[in-house]
């Protein structure tokens, strides 16, 4: 249809870029089942377990006294898990539900402090919130002080003893968690096989308990 302008070479190779991008998604997805988790918390959890993975002859791994870390959770949304720990900051995003109920969290980025003012845009984004941003770059305590004086964030400090095991191929831990001091136990299943989740849920007499990310259960304690 003739000479095509600038803009118009520039629209197609960006639309042939995304079908790229759409297609490569495509292949990941088909070919790549993601882990899901079932989360519980509550007190008297780990008691219970502890009679329970003896008797299943769980495969104990590791007990681990974590770094302390800051979560930030946001009024907009429950599907940032975004967190720091020794300057590094992890942001995942959730991406669905399976069939039985367990919530799918991907990783989506990391950044080291000090952040660039793009890359501070790229983390208020995933926790959907719009902040002034006049900085070229922020460092852990900017980053910080923006959140402290923000009505839509909210900074948490975590402290967790994590206690971890596996049973049936299914990765599992328990662990005693420190929510801006307020103390409280978890547990939580892990995998990409749904099913053997489901039966390892069962024994560990997990089954009747809600699913609760670490987003809603920190939401739900500092009242956010």
């Amino acid at each position: 249809s003739g000479v095509k302008s600038l803009q118009e070479v520039e629209d197609i190779m960006s639309e042939l870029g995304q079908l790229a991008a759409q297609k490569i998604a495509a292949q990941i997805e088909s070919t790549v089942i993601p882990r899901a988790e079932f989360r519980v918390f509550g007190q008297g959890i780990i008691a219970s377990l502890e009679e329970k993975i003896w008797n299943a002859k769980a495969s104990l791994q590791s007990v681990r006294d974590m770094p302390v870390e800051f979560y930030f959770v946001s009024r907009h949304s429950d599907h940032a898990n975004v967190k720091v720990r020794d300057a590094l900051l992890d942001i995942k995003i959730k991406t669905g539900d399976t069939v039985e109920g367990y919530e799918i969290f991907q990783p989506y980025k990391k950044f080291t402090f000090p952040v660039k003012r793009k890359d501070a845009q790229d983390i208020l984004s995933a926790l959907a919130v719009e902040l002034p941003l006049d900085q070229e770059e922020y460092s852990i305590s900017d980053f910080l002080g923006m959140v402290k004086h923000s009505h839509d964030l909210c900074a948490v400090e975590v402290k967790k003893k994590r206690y971890g095991f596996s049973l049936d191929g299914v990765i599992c831990e328990y662990a005693k968690v420190w929510i801006n001091g307020a103390q409280i136990e978890t547990a939580c299943c892990e995998s990409d096989t749904y099913q053997k989740m489901s039966s390892v849920i069962q024994t560990l007499g997990l089954d009747g308990l809600e699913n609760v990310s670490y987003i809603k259960a920190i939401k739900k304690i500092v009242g956010f």
